[in-house]
């Protein structure tokens, strides 16, 4: 049955008058929302009226008509006012809506929200706004007139980034009809970052080691430091600090977008046995922040140095008679190389009557170990061999020239011990008779030899009476004329004496 509005008692009219003379309804609306029953004077809703559309954003919405009744023709106007029911729920133009906000946004900082719309009037459009419990935002609107004018998002406290990027809150309207409804926003927000977090290493500290023979381009370590912020605040570029040494510089390199620190120069562990490089990160904000850390490259000993040899105190010649543990000479030994790279060892490389001795670190006598003849052997080559204990091992060799000095060992030898000599009697006096002659295998000094004859005597007459010798070429004379008769044969005893500080000699019968 369709909704009534009204009756023509309404107009003053009795149901009689309305049966004789007949009533309608004049209306102006392309559609008309009302009818009437003529005969019986009652007006009533012909179709569904939508007060929204009907009379969109006014308070108050009339329907005007014109009631003609006839005989007498008479004109009525009548206003049917259309009441409001809460038939809409409140709309956001989006179901989600996209907030950007900085994080250095402070706390009481304020957003422009978009309202809800709800076309219906009073009590049944929006009267309040909720939001999702969120301990970075808070929810503030004005009414005026019991009308919600404003609508604002309030930062409670500053946003952080790198703690949180994104917060999603639901933002509800609600009416003030009976039944309540609403309807519903989602709010994300994104937090726009601030270069607010400089670049962070690792560890503040690293260490690596690189060997000394490490060839150009040898990757000596990696660092990483991570920058929590994001986009050109969080890219990262890496430099050595200003505080690094021009030699770490120009041996080592680093790329300023991987972090790789890689040789790029000679590395020497005997001129440096350790790097201290500084590193920054930086990131790529126009205001840069920095985050700094320190690499302790140590370099690893390789055993590229063979030992050097220096001989000291070489006391030459060496006498023959040198008894054993005689020191000949001091070696001192040094290898730039570290650990057993470093360490060493002496010896000679052939068999001599020398050897070598540990003496104190790094030093060792060259000392006598077998007898010395020089009569045997003058002179020796020995060639002293220092290796260390590297893998590979490293050698240095050196030769020294040892003469063997000579000393009064040996006493002048005769060729015979005992030789005949046959004299003509009646010789004149002073004829060359007999040349002794005998050898010393010495030199110098304890070589030479002097000779001389025995004295004894001949029937009691000096045999110096009867011969002479020559002291320096042992030449025999007779002094006198032999007589076969008085004296047929004699001895004499030849003594050769060298010239030794303790002289030596031998004698010829």
């Amino acid at each position: 049955m369709a909704p009534l509005l009204g009756n023509c008692s309404d107009l003053g009219l009795d149901i009689g008058e309305i049966n004789s003379r007949m009533l309608h309804i004049v209306s102006r609306d392309e559609k008309e929302y009302s009818g009437e029953s003529g005969r019986i004077g009652i007006l009533f809703v012909r179709r569904q009226i939508d007060r929204e559309v009907l009379c969109p954003n006014t308070p108050f919405c009339i329907i005007p008509l014109q009631v003609i009744v006839d005989k007498p023709v008479q004109m009525y106007r009548v206003d049917v006012e259309i009441e409001d029911i809460n038939d809409n729920s409140p709309v956001f133009s989006s179901s989600v809506n996209n907030l950007l906000i900085s994080e250095v946004r402070p706390a009481g900082s304020r957003f422009r929200l978009k309202a809800a719309i709800d076309p219906d009037l009073g009590t049944n459009s929006i009267t309040n706004y909720e939001l999702s419990a969120s301990d970075s935002f808070a929810l503030d609107f004005q009414k005026y007139m019991n009308q919600i004018k404003s609508l604002e998002l309030v930062l409670k406290k500053a946003l952080d980034r790198e703690k949180q990027s994104v917060h999603n809150l639901t933002l509800t309207a609600y009416d003030g009809g009976k039944p309540r409804l609403s309807g519903t926003t989602y709010i994300i927000v994104t937090v726009e970052d601030f270069n607010d977090n400089a670049p962070v290493f690792d560890q503040p500290f690293y260490q690596c080691s690189v060997t000394e023979n490490a060839p150009k381009g040898t990757l000596v370590f990696k660092l990483n430091a991570t920058d929590l912020d994001e986009g050109r605040n969080g890219e990262i570029i890496y430099e050595f600090s200003n505080m690094v040494t021009g030699e770490a510089s120009n041996i080592f390199s680093l790329n300023q977008y991987t972090g790789e620190i890689r040789v790029n120069g000679d590395l020497d562990f005997e001129t440096i046995d350790m790097y201290e490089i500084q590193v920054d990160a930086i990131d790529n904000c126009d205001l840069q922040l920095v985050g700094h850390c320190k690499v302790l490259v140590s370099v690893v000993d390789v055993n590229d140095n063979p030992p050097e040899m220096m001989v000291t105190s070489l006391s030459v010649p060496v006498p023959e008679n040198s008894p054993q543990g005689t020191t000949v000479a001091i070696i001192s030994v040094h290898d730039k190389d570290s650990g057993s790279n470093g360490k060493v060892h002496c010896f000679i490389s052939e068999p001599s009557p020398f050897k070598v001795n540990p003496a104190f670190m790094n030093d060792f006598s060259l000392t006598v170990s077998g007898p010395l003849d020089r009569e045997v052997k003058e002179e020796y080559e020995v060639t002293i061999v220092v290796r260390d204990e590297g893998s590979p091992s490293l050698s240095s060799t050196k030769t020294l020239k040892i003469d063997i000095s000579d000393i009064n060992d040996n006493s002048p030898r005769f060729i015979h011990l005992v030789d005949t000599v046959f004299i003509k009697e009646n010789n004149p006096p002073g004829t060359h008779i007999y040349t002794a002659s005998a050898s010393d295998p010495d030199i110098g000094q304890n070589s030479f030899i002097t000779y001389s004859i025995r004295e004894e005597t001949i029937d009691g007459i000096p045999i110096s009476s009867y011969i002479s010798i020559n002291p320096e070429n042992g030449k025999v004379f007779a002094l006198v004329s032999f007589d076969h008769e008085q004296i047929a044969h004699f001895q004499c005893l030849i003594k050769a004496t060298d010239a030794g500080l303790q002289t030596l000699s031998s004698n010829l019968l």
